[in-house]
């Protein structure tokens, strides 16, 4: 039985056996004697993206009252899901991400908690997945974006839309209309200054 640490674009946290690109955290939020989620989702504004393999290390999945390991098929996923490159694993990812949120503002690159302070608030509405409206056409949104269309989550990738299940990606119908965009918007604006997120093997042979 797998444990629920997989993330979908939703943000939602479940019990599938789909193997990801990354892993990340969003604080403790398991109980390592039972390596079963508590009631909160998250115990930190700090949503992050981490690589799976950093300098040999090893951990064992929800063993110890540490941060708890999160699983994302991609990086678009994890991004839409609310979460941002980790400084510490990805530095040189999490500087480009910072970069390119810098260039949407005009202004100075921002702090991690400043950019953590402004992802909380576009990720969540009263504790649920925010889903933010479209104001471009869909043809023009960026690869790694990701849309929601009749309650399901596709991710743009070279101009077509691409479902996420909990296999993997699906190759789906053109969409016409979509209820609105999981990725947040300031990590949009990123995307679209520059930032280009890690897409799963799946979607170049789609």
């Amino acid at each position: 039985m797998p444990l629920q640490n997989r993330v979908t674009p939703f943000g939602d946290i479940v019990a599938i056996p789909q193997r990801g690109l990354f892993i990340g955290n969003r604080g403790i939020i398991h109980d390592p004697t039972t390596k079963a989620l508590l009631t909160k989702r998250w115990a930190t504004k700090a949503w992050l993206v981490c690589v799976l393999n950093y300098k040999g290390r090893h951990r064992e999945l929800m063993a110890m009252h540490s941060w708890t390991e999160l699983f994302f098929l991609d990086e678009a996923v994890a991004l839409a899901a609310g979460h941002r490159p980790c400084f510490f694993c990805r530095r040189k990812d999490a500087e480009a991400f910072r970069a390119a949120w810098a260039r949407t503002r005009g202004g100075k690159a921002p702090s991690a908690k400043e950019m953590d302070t402004v992802l909380h608030a576009e990720r969540l509405d009263h504790g649920r997945k925010r889903v933010h409206a479209i104001q471009v056409p869909l043809g023009q949104l960026p690869d790694g974006s990701v849309i929601t269309a009749a309650g399901r989550a596709y991710t743009i990738a070279r101009g077509r839309a691409h479902r996420w299940t909990e296999q993997g990606y699906e190759a789906a119908p053109e969409i016409d209309r979509a209820e609105g965009l999981l990725t947040p918007p300031s990590t949009l604006f990123a995307i679209r200054a520059g930032y280009r997120p890690v897409l799963h093997r799946d979607l170049s042979a789609k």
